[in-house]
């Protein structure tokens, strides 16, 4: 029951590597999500693993993509 034209984040079906959160961040930002993947990578180094946390959280809560879209 989304709003029309409300933008909405979620996980990718198509272009994931494992969750889809960095491709579903990419597409919802309108980047390529070989960026955003390398800026989480660079992300979880610099702060000692609090990336790796937070992708496990956004996949545990962002939803997937549904398949009616």
């Amino acid at each position: 029951m989304a709003q029309e034209g409300v933008k909405r984040l979620y996980r990718s079906r198509d272009d994931r590597m494992l969750s889809g959160v960095c491709a579903g961040l990419a597409e919802y930002f309108g980047l390529d999500p070989t960026l955003v993947r390398v800026g989480w990578v660079i992300l979880s180094v610099l702060t000692a693993g609090t990336g790796v946390l937070g992708y496990i959280v956004m996949a545990i809560v962002v939803p997937e993509r549904p398949t009616s879209e």
